[in-house]
């Protein structure tokens, strides 16, 4: 039998790209809904409660008022939007991050699927605040830069329309440290306090590298890049989606650079670490569409119906 899948708000670009990776799958029935009843709430709730799994791809309000609708005691819920990440009675959809994480999902009837950014920064942070590499007071920093297709359908628009220098320049944003990753960022890593985020959005479409630098002498005992790579790589053992990269970069970054749309397409994670006994950095790459969006939605359905967590992704 068939799973039925509603996908509210699949025109959106999560929407769209979760209904892309279900065309070749056989054991989908994707539910559509009628393009002039698209905002008929009658019409969506039962929609909803027809499905086996809805994935909200929606704004956060439309995302709470959605979830608000399930009435069916045997329909699941993925929720894409920032609604719900930091809410205790919503599983987070992370399952690498621990065997927990991995069981709650398997078993939630409410999945909060990770931000893109969020993804990145936590994959580095929560394993090192874990192995009490990093204090829970410690005062995080991140940069990170990321394809213009995070910023929704307005974004790409303006993008792929653009006629200034200034839109096809790198562009800080975010500036009054309020981005709406923050959260659930500090929640999920246990973090005392918020981070300093410094995200940037540039002229490609898809794929991002989120960073954070640790100082060696700030931390709780002198730790080398060897160290890092160590813990980072013990905790990823045998994960299919997330890998820890040769130190350094070896083979993969031949001419010193990280470029940051190198995964685009895939649910790949991919983890580097760098620099010296005093400086380390530490790099997340990624699909802000896959990873860091589409394509951990169908993984996390895919563990919550008990099947290969890698059916329908690369």
């Amino acid at each position: 039998m068939k799973t039925k899948v509603f996908i509210d708000g699949k025109e959106g670009t999560t929407g769209l790209q979760i209904f892309e990776r279900f065309e070749k799958r056989s054991d989908i029935e994707v539910l559509l809904i009628d393009e002039d009843k698209r905002k008929d709430v009658n019409e969506r709730k039962w929609l909803i409660n027809s499905s086996d799994i809805t994935f909200l791809c929606l704004p956060d309000a439309a995302a709470k008022e959605a979830a608000a609708l399930v009435e069916n005691p045997s329909t699941r819920i993925i929720d894409a939007s920032t609604a719900h990440r930091t809410d205790p009675d919503w599983a987070y959809g992370f399952p690498e991050l621990s065997a927990a994480h991995r069981e709650r999902i398997s078993s939630a009837k409410k999945v909060a699927n990770p931000g893109c950014y969020a993804s990145g920064f936590i994959s580095i942070v929560y394993p090192l605040v874990e192995a009490g590499v990093l204090p829970k007071d410690y005062p995080v920093i991140s940069h990170a830069v990321s394809g213009y297709s995070g910023g929704g359908k307005k974004m790409i628009a303006a993008m792929d329309g653009a006629k200034t220098k200034e839109m096809f320049s790198p562009r800080q944003y975010a500036l009054s440290q309020n981005h709406k990753h923050i959260p659930e960022m500090q929640k999920i890593c246990g973090l005392e306090y918020p981070p300093m985020f410094n995200p940037i959005v540039d002229d490609f479409y898809a794929g991002m590298v989120v960073s954070v630098p640790l100082v060696a002498r700030t931390l709780p005992k002198k730790y080398t890049p060897e160290d890092i790579h160590s813990v980072l790589s013990q905790h990823y053992a045998g994960q299919r989606f997330v890998k820890v990269m040769e130190l350094g970069g070896g083979d993969t970054l031949p001419d010193g650079f990280l470029p940051a749309n190198t995964l685009e397409g895939s649910n790949q994670l991919q983890i580097f670490v760098f620099g010296n006994d005093d400086r380390i950095l530490i790099a997340s790459r990624l699909d802000n569409l896959g990873k860091g969006a589409s394509g951990a939605a169908v993984q996390n359905m895919n563990i919550m119906l008990g099947l290969d967590e890698a059916a329908g992704l690369v």
